[in-house]
């Protein structure tokens, strides 16, 4: 797989330097209207914070506003997605508004505008290594996979497009992509999974749909 050139990665960087820095400002009332919703409805937290795989799957904390409550069982363990998600958690997923925090992220160089989705850190033993090569570039607020179906896809037609845009990737399809998800934001598209409050848990690709995958353009 051809690297990105230093040129092209200083370009990116400084793409996401400036949008991020920009639109921390320009959507701060955003920011701090959804903050407020989010604390007078389900209270502290306001912001939910995960460790993920950045690239090459180093660990970092990532951020966005809460979405679920924090209902649990007799036993103590968490209700399913479903049952936790609540009307305001559900309104901010729809807008992608539970994302703008991962400005914050992109401004620290944790991740870019553009790039693979940051998965979990219990995924990474279950990926092949042509999935895996998902990891070659930082994770994104959105992606390939995010305007061409998002969570509709498959687990493996999403790594597919990951690894397409891994090795296909440019200024101008960062440009597209960025282009096409105002589209895709405007539109509510792929938010959840059919039959999925979220989406449903990736638990390995079977022998057959990860044999002999090539890095294809999905179109």
């Amino acid at each position: 797989m051809k690297e990105p050139s230093l040129t092209g990665r200083a370009i990116k960087r400084a793409m996401d330097l400036v949008v991020s820095l920009g639109g921390l400002v320009v959507l701060s009332p955003i920011l701090a209207a959804a903050a407020a919703i989010v604390w007078m409805s389900m209270g502290r937290p306001v912001i939910f914070r995960q460790t993920r795989p950045g690239r090459f799957g180093r660990p970092f904390v990532l951020y966005k506003f809460r979405t679920m409550s924090n209902r649990c069982d007799a036993s103590g363990a968490h209700l399913a997605d479903g049952v936790r998600l609540t009307g305001v958690g559900r309104l901010l997923r729809n807008t992608s508004v539970d994302e703008l925090p991962q400005l914050i992220n992109v401004l620290r160089g944790e991740m870019s505008l553009v790039g693979p989705r940051p998965l979990l850190m219990e995924y990474l033993p279950l990926y092949t290594p042509e999935q895996a090569e998902r990891h070659r570039m930082k994770p994104g607020i959105t992606g390939w996979t995010g305007v061409n179906g998002r969570n509709l896809l498959t687990w493996e037609e999403k790594f597919e497009m990951d690894r397409w845009y891994v090795h296909n990737w440019s200024i101008l399809l960062d440009l597209r992509i960025i282009f096409l998800s105002v589209g895709t934001v405007l539109r509510g598209r792929g938010v959840s999974q059919a039959g999925h409050a979220t989406t449903e848990r990736f638990r390995g690709s079977s022998p057959r749909a990860a044999a002999g995958k090539e890095a294809v353009s999905p179109g």
